[in-house]
């Protein structure tokens, strides 16, 4: 089926554009994966992605998996409440002081719970930061993200609130991809 698939590029050009989120109350904890996994990764984006559409990573093979996890300069954040992981951000170094949050978004149970707005402040805050962990990295000046018409309703009011600025818009006609959620049969 062909649908219309709007995809917004938003970005901060400055530390001080972060507009951070009260953290929420309970026992919620961000971490950083420090040991990449490709199976973990995978985990995460199918947990997440699952009833939004997520698809472009479902193809790829574990080898794929391991080089993106593994690649100097990726950071995956997992935010935990009570122990069990609610959501993450992903985090890719680019060329030139550019910093992508790759995917970010909570597994569909965590939804609603203000755990998002704090993964997001503080993925990004890891964003602006992150050279201090790779040595050798030129320091952020930008950090940048996408989101579509297929995200949750609220991704889009949560990055403005962060402070990211709009600064692309792309509508196109495209095939609607189906996926099985985190597992098949998982929506049924």
């Amino acid at each position: 089926m062909s649908i219309t698939l709007t995809t917004w590029s938003l970005e901060q050009t400055s530390p001080s554009d972060l507009r951070p989120a009260v953290p929420p109350e309970g026992d919620v904890v961000v971490r950083r994966a420090e040991v990449p996994s490709a199976e973990f990764g995978r985990f995460l984006y199918t947990a997440v992605g699952g009833d939004i559409h997520w698809s472009d990573r479902l193809p790829l093979t574990y080898a794929q998996w391991r080089e993106i996890v593994e690649r100097p300069g990726t950071e995956i954040w997992v935010a935990y409440e009570k122990g069990t992981p609610a959501g993450y951000v992903e985090l890719e170094a680019q060329a030139d002081g550019v910093v992508e949050i790759v995917y970010f978004g909570l597994i569909p149970a965590f939804r609603g719970r203000r755990i998002g707005g704090h993964l997001l402040s503080y993925g990004t805050a890891r964003a602006w930061d992150l050279a201090d962990r790779w040595p050798g990295r030129e320091a952020t000046r930008r950090v940048w993200l996408h989101t579509c018409s297929l995200d949750g309703p609220h991704a889009m009011a949560n990055y403005e609130r962060r402070g990211f600025r709009l600064f692309d818009t792309r509508v196109e006609e495209t095939e609607e991809g189906v996926t099985p959620g985190p597992w098949p049969g998982a929506h049924g």
